[in-house]
């Protein structure tokens, strides 16, 4: 088997663990705002409170949001996939025409998302062809009732309960 091969298998045994969808964005003193999509994003600690994401090390946007030093993780709603498309596009200002509101610290929260988490960079570290970010977590809240938009086997969908085992609290 070829590395080609072999990282393209690698990629379709992950794809069979759905993962929700987060925009990572960040404003800077001047207020132009950066973001990015990410299937990667995950909570880390409780103590302190840890969040974590992956960007990938030929990202353009994370430079941009890295030199902010804060991030607020957007987990997007089913109803948005076509901003998990545009944030995961090259356009030069994906948040044109983008509603969003300023998080206690200052970053973009999408409006509409299911859950915003607002943090500070707590550490950046080399992770493969991609970088293990830390962040600490300053404030958040979320939507009940809401659904997530979900990443499973190449495709987008949303989030169903089976009823046998509904009930339990997020």
């Amino acid at each position: 088997m070829t590395a080609l091969e072999a990282a393209k298998l690698f990629r379709q045994t992950l794809g069979h663990y759905p993962t929700g969808v987060c925009v990572i964005a960040a404003r800077d003193d001047q207020g132009r705002a950066e973001g990015m999509t990410v299937g990667t994003f995950s909570s880390v600690s409780l103590e302190p409170p840890l969040v974590g994401f992956l960007p990938s090390k030929i990202s353009t946007s994370w430079p941009q949001i890295e030199r902010v030093g804060r991030f607020c993780a957007n987990v997007l709603s089913s109803e948005q996939g076509w901003l998990c498309q545009r944030f995961a596009s090259q356009i030069d200002d994906k948040f044109d025409g983008v509603a969003y509101s300023l998080s206690p610290g200052g970053q973009p929260i999408l409006a509409d998302a299911v859950a915003w988490i607002d943090c500070t960079i707590y550490s950046v570290h080399e992770a493969g062809d991609h970088l293990f970010v830390l962040g600490e977590v300053d404030a958040h809240d979320a939507k009940h009732g809401a659904l997530p938009l979900l990443f499973f086997r190449g495709q987008y969908g949303r989030f169903a309960p089976l009823p046998s085992l509904a009930g339990g609290a997020a």
